[in-house]
């Protein structure tokens, strides 16, 4: 299944390009990092298809409004997996003349298609337990029912913790929303249990539409988690504890040459992440140098993130005034004495000025 998966993701790669035989050799290349998402996204749609059936099952036999919003959730579950699943093909795509930064930023319209699709399964849930609130209809076959979504509700869940586990490992925002989506599934099926459990033991039918006018908002509640991320994607709003995790780890491997790094942006296409930052050098240092020096700060940037980062450096010289900061303690030229270290954090990385003592 393994090696089936991985040459249907090399061959759809290909068919969808338009490139070059070179070109689609990069494809494949890039994809043997993604491989491993595909064949997770491709089985949560098989198993989202096979938990679709079984709601639909249970409906069938309870004839409750409640498990009715389940499955109905689960239909948007496949549509979004399987557009997902094409989300994640394009995104692998190498970069060309017309995406310079590749085609990661499909992920986010996932994310908000996806969102789009559960507000509107969430406001049909909502319509039709109100409708049934005047116009009840019976129950029956409860003990199927909660066993059908017992089943349904853990899978779910355990497939969910797993995808967003890898959406996290890859910095993957469409792998980290389908994996949310399936946990708040497994949460939701927990409080339907719930629910129809009242009414198996109060006989009070009225319960199921009062319980699925509630999953109606969650639903809908999570949708339009989903659509703020998306348009938070395509606006390039900060990530703040991204932010913070990188100047972290710069300044845990920050070398004594880099007398400070400034104005510090980080943009999300995907997986990938391009940094745009100012790095102040020592003035004397000549092109070679320099050049040596934001090679190593890409090195350690790559080697402390899983994802792919690409660094936009403008080098900047150092002024008399950053002589009390230098940590550069063979510099030939230094004017002043050093006073004290400036540690960076969060605040004076992402500010638009040179750091001072």
């Amino acid at each position: 299944m393994s090696i089936f998966v991985t040459k249907l993701v090399r061959i759809l790669a290909i068919c969808s390009s338009k490139q070059n035989p070179e070109q689609a050799l990069k494809i494949k290349t890039n994809l043997n990092s993604s491989t491993t998402s595909f064949r997770m996204q491709l089985s949560a749609l098989v198993i989202g298809m096979a938990l679709m059936g079984i709601k639909f099952i249970a409906w069938w036999f309870t004839n409750s409004n409640a498990i009715l919003s389940d499955a109905l959730e689960s239909i948007i579950n496949v549509i979004a997996g399987a557009f997902a699943l094409f989300s994640l093909l394009f995104a692998a795509r190498p970069r060309d003349r017309n995406h310079p930064y590749g085609h990661g930023k499909i992920e986010f319209l996932s994310a908000g298609f996806e969102g789009i699709l559960i507000i509107l399964a969430g406001v049909a849930i909502i319509g039709k337990a109100i409708y049934n609130l005047y116009f009840p209809q019976p129950l029956e076959g409860l003990g199927l029912g909660l066993v059908l979504t017992a089943i349904a509700g853990g899978i779910n869940f355990g497939l969910g913790w797993i995808m967003e586990a890898q959406g996290k490992k890859t910095n993957s925002v469409l792998m980290v929303a389908s994996g949310k989506h399936l946990m708040s599934d497994g949460w939701s099926s927990l409080g339907l249990i719930i629910g129809l459990a009242l009414v198996f033991f109060t006989g009070i039918a009225q319960f199921d539409n009062i319980l699925a006018l509630i999953f109606g908002c969650v639903i809908i509640y999570t949708g339009l988690g989903l659509v703020r991320a998306f348009i938070a994607g395509i606006l390039d709003e900060a990530d703040y504890a991204l932010v913070k995790d990188i100047v972290q780890n710069l300044e845990r491997h920050r070398s004594s040459n880099w007398i400070d790094i400034h104005n510090l942006r980080v943009i999300k296409y995907g997986s990938l992440l391009h940094i745009d930052c100012h790095m102040t050098l020592p003035w004397y240092f000549n092109l070679q140098q320099a050049h040596q020096e934001v090679d190593i700060l890409e090195k350690y940037g790559n080697e402390i993130h899983s994802n792919e980062i690409e660094f936009f450096v403008h080098l900047d010289p150092c002024l008399p005034d950053s002589c009390g900061i230098c940590l550069k303690e063979d510099c030939p030229v230094r004017q002043h004495a050093f006073e004290n270290r400036v540690n960076w954090t969060f605040e004076n990385v992402m500010e638009n000025q040179k750091h001072t003592v």
